[in-house]
């Protein structure tokens, strides 16, 4: 079985190679997510803590968190599931997935570590690898660099230069994402300027078809009332007509 062992604090990878089933039983039946000590290993790793984030048998089926067997199983996947990527809305489908479990058809083991010993690793703990990319958005770049509001973000972001197949040195940087800059404030206070103002225009709308409306309520009501007050007349001249006869 191979063990990949990630150390996140130098940046450094390491693959070693076991074939002792006596010191491969002690990570038989252990779980995703769980710490074991370093000297299961071997010596160097003395006093280290290593904990199991992942692995793959020998066809290649990574193991899944949550799915507690040792073997291989068909899971019914969807949107959001890990391993699996739909192509088309809705769509569902089985796949075949590895528990969280070590068992004996396993072939490599991920490890990473959680404490070092007092002891340095070879090749793990003895040197440490710069990080290559920096962080793009602006607050994590203020955090990385103990930054404040009024320091100009962009003179900090991590960059890197080369010299292209033409002989020119480039300068390549990543573009700084949530960056606070006069058009973006100018942006946002026309939105908000453009919101306040259909409110106002809304409400000014809404007052003018009020009045219409109003106004020609008050037009029926009025036609109403002179038509009542015409026929009121016009029975008042026949029965007066009548009378005279």
């Amino acid at each position: 079985m191979k063990i990949n062992i990630a150390c996140p604090s130098t940046g450094m990878q390491k693959v070693i190679e076991i074939d002792d089933e006596k010191r491969l039983q002690n990570l038989y039946d252990r779980r995703m997510a769980q710490e074991i000590d370093g000297t299961v290993l071997g010596d160097e790793f003395e006093g280290a803590i290593l904990r199991i984030s992942g692995g793959n048998d020998k066809q290649g089926f990574p193991m899944r968190q949550g799915v507690l067997t040792n073997n291989r199983v068909r899971l019914l996947c969807k949107k959001g599931h890990k391993g699996y990527r739909p192509r088309r809305s809705g769509e569902r489908k089985r796949k075949s997935l590895r528990g969280c479990i070590v068992g004996h058809d396993i072939a490599v083991l991920n490890l990473v570590v959680t404490q070092v010993g007092e002891k340095d690793i070879p090749g793990l703990t003895d040197a440490t690898v710069p990080r290559r990319l920096g962080p793009k958005r602006a607050n994590n770049i203020r955090k990385l660099f103990n930054l404040s509001k009024e320091d100009d973000v962009r003179k900090y972001v991590i960059h890197r230069k080369f010299t292209n197949k033409k002989g020119v040195e480039i300068r390549k940087a990543p573009k700084i994402q949530r960056l606070i800059t006069p058009l973006m404030l100018q942006r946002k206070r026309a939105r908000k300027a453009e919101k306040l103002n259909s409110v106002l225009r809304n409400k000014e709308e809404a007052a003018a078809y009020k009045k219409v409306v109003a106004q020609r309520l008050a037009e029926q009501r009025e036609a109403r009332r002179s038509l009542i007050s015409k026929r009121r007349s016009t029975r008042k001249s026949a029965k007066l007509a009548v009378d005279k006869k």
